[in-house]
């Protein structure tokens, strides 16, 4: 499978980006990653779509992260530049016409951008392990953290009381939180693209976003879109693990608030079905996608 590479200007930086399967004529799929701060690594995952379903698969590193890295730039880490960083891939590459899908923070990044950009050309949403609102994702993490053992609780809010992140018993506490809730071990039986190291955009995850998953301080900590999802009216899909940190529950609210969505859940799953049910996910999507060109 024939695999592009390259880097676009943005800003005075650069974006990386990976097409797989660049020359099909299917409509292309967009692919944005988590976070902020991941970094397309764990899409190389679906690459096995873009073989089977005949279709491009476009990939990139956003700004603060991997092979796009800056660092020292905080005022880069806020909503308005990443989406201005999706217009300028979709320009640059000529993606007139797409499917996005956003996992976790890209997701977030795909409701942001279908309501306030309205961006043209979108032919559906795939709206993966993400929230529509801030508020409800941190009652819901929270929602979980009652249920681990009672010195962790404390370690938890005793950090978050304090602002102090660094005591060993809080990162035990938040390496058990994602253990349960965002994903396993690398092992040496994890996918290539998992195992290899990558550039994590620390940074710009605690500026977007704050220091935790269930503490949302950062620029993006106003992000509520429930009461306008009904503004989306491209067709959606939904999908989440039964284990996620986007709940069920976080998920629900989604799926009765878009008016054109349909909602999948991976019973087995954390917060990323792709990894933990790929075979499964990739049915799912090549099954929306053909029905949704």
């Amino acid at each position: 499978m024939k695999i592009k590479e390259g880097k676009i200007p943005f800003k005075e930086f650069k974006t990386f980006y990976r097409i797989v399967n660049p020359e099909s004529k299917k409509t292309p799929l967009i692919l944005l990653h988590g976070g902020p701060g991941s970094t397309h690594n764990y899409f190389e995952t679906l690459d096995a779509l873009a073989e089977k379903d005949d279709r491009p698969l476009v990939m990139y590193d956003q700004i603060g992260c991997g092979e796009s890295m800056v660092t020292g730039h905080p005022e880069l880490f806020n909503a308005e530049v990443w989406l201005e960083e999706l217009a300028e891939i979709r320009k640059h590459l000529n993606l007139d016409e797409v499917h996005i899908l956003g996992q976790s923070w890209g997701g977030m990044m795909a409701i942001w951008n279908a309501i306030e950009k309205k961006p043209q050309g979108v032919k559906s949403y795939i709206l993966s392990s993400t929230l529509s609102s801030a508020k409800l994702w941190k009652e819901e993490q929270y929602r979980r953290i009652a249920y681990m053992p009672q010195n962790m609780q404390e370690a938890i809010h005793k950090a978050v009381a304090t602002d102090n992140y660094e005591t060993k018993e809080y990162q035990e506490a938040l390496a058990e939180f994602m253990q349960r809730h965002c994903a396993g071990d690398i092992t040496e039986d994890s996918p290539e693209c998992l195992r290899r190291s990558k550039i994590a955009g620390t940074e710009a995850y605690i500026v977007g976003w704050g220091h935790n998953e269930f503490l949302p301080t950062g620029t993006l900590s106003g992000y509520e879109f429930t009461e306008r999802l009904n503004e989306i009216n491209t067709p959606c899909l939904i999908t989440n693990g039964q284990s996620d940190l986007c709940s069920p529950y976080v998920a629900k609210t989604m799926y009765d608030n878009l008016p054109n969505a349909e909602w999948e859940l991976f019973a087995n799953s954390r917060h990323m079905p792709f990894v933990e049910e790929n075979e499964k996910y990739i049915k799912v999507l090549q099954t929306w996608l053909n029905k949704n060109d």
